[in-house]
């Protein structure tokens, strides 16, 4: 996953306040335990010292948010009386947290999160489409497109000598409507980088659709005749294979990501390897199984890459004052900083990956740690 939206976590100085909370309103005291789990956590803020100022910003968010129907939580991140960055939880955090430390904690997000996959889904028959587009970081964005030409759109059978010139314009309507829907899709497309585009609902109007998308765009797209726009019509299977799409993406991602770090020749697997990759701007995408009860801790400097698994290195690179904080923490920040991914597995996805961390590198050079110098 791409990690470019935390990057104003990092534009600020901590130390941070971060929370997670189950905020779900599925219940009539839903209101009630939601404040009850927030002063909770509140008083552990206070504990570890946390400034006044920023647990008043993470109630005013807390209690304002615009609660969601069902399960769900909250991620919220605060520092210096601000909060510069709330989330949406799709679930409940695995158990409510809070704490306050030199840099944010940001795992338990990224593991929820998982592989975020931008799609386009439109909808069409012959008359026109709705589409809904959502971004990578799960911004949502709606079109409805109207057909330009509302000539009978069924092919006509009058008989005699006007029943072709009736099929021809029926047929031409189709593709100007067609044509119109197109290019909604392709700039829905555009404006959210999608990674697949599902292309649903009636079966000349999704050939013609798909039959017109640009070249760039074929290799993306999925075809199928679920869904309608007649209302009242059950898009059950229209979003389960919407669902089902986004998830192959997303594991293809993974597996590519896998495929890559397996072909380093053992380069870039266990902590030490990682750290000293990042260290050189080394780091393409870093994997990392996910584990909640991880405690381990690096030193960090001021910089990114100013990052170590021992104080004596980072005092070899002149930094004068190094902090020691959550590896999570630190190896996240190190790839927002350089510019690098994340892959996040579940402890069976990779139970032979040292340390339960490697790094898919940009480049290899004989001073990389586990490479013999040729």
């Amino acid at each position: 996953m791409q990690l470019s939206f935390l990057r104003p976590l990092y534009d600020r100085p901590g130390p941070w306040c971060s929370v997670y909370l189950d905020a779900s309103a599925d219940t009539e005291d839903a209101h009630p335990a939601l404040d009850l789990r927030w002063r909770a956590l509140e008083r552990r803020l206070m504990e570890q010292g946390a400034d006044e100022a920023s647990i008043a910003a993470l109630d005013r968010v807390i209690r304002g948010h615009d609660p969601m129907v069902g399960d769900y939580g909250l991620a919220v991140f605060a520092s210096h009386g601000r909060v510069v960055l709330s989330e949406y939880l799709s679930a409940p955090p695995l158990r409510d947290l809070a704490s306050f430390a030199p840099l944010p904690h940001v795992m338990p997000l990224l593991a929820q999160r998982g592989e975020q996959v931008a799609w386009v889904r439109v909808v069409a028959d012959r008359l026109g489409a709705d589409a809904m587009a959502v971004s990578a970081g799960g911004v949502p964005r709606r079109a409805h497109v109207a057909g330009r030409d509302e000539f009978p759109l069924r092919r006509a059978k009058p008989g005699g000598w006007s029943q072709s010139r009736y099929q021809r314009a029926a047929m031409e309507a189709w593709h100007q409507n067609a044509g119109d829907v197109t290019a909604a899709t392709v700039d829905l497309a555009d404006r959210v980088g999608a990674d697949v585009v599902v292309v649903a609902g009636d079966v000349r109007a999704t050939g013609m659709i798909a039959a017109q998308m640009p070249e760039r765009w074929q290799d993306l797209v999925v075809r199928t005749d679920a869904g309608s726009r007649a209302g009242g019509a059950d898009q059950t299977m229209l979003d389960d294979l919407t669902v089902q799409t986004i998830a192959e993406v997303a594991d293809q991602r993974i597996s590519a990501a896998l495929d890559r770090f397996g072909v380093q020749e053992d380069v870039g697997g266990g902590l030490d390897a990682v750290v000293s990759a990042l260290q050189r701007n080394q780091v393409d995408t870093m994997i990392i199984v996910d584990d909640p009860s991880a405690n381990g801790e690096l030193w960090i400097g001021a910089e990114p890459t100013e990052i170590a698994v021992d104080p004596g290195q980072l005092a070899a690179m002149s930094v004068t004052d190094p902090q020691r904080v959550r590896a999570d923490a630190a190896l996240v920040r190190a790839l927002v900083g350089t510019d690098a991914a994340l892959t996040v597995l579940g402890p069976e996805e990779a139970p032979e990956l040292t340390d339960g961390v490697g790094a898919v590198l940009r480049y290899v050079d004989p001073s990389t740690p586990g490479r013999e110098n040729g």
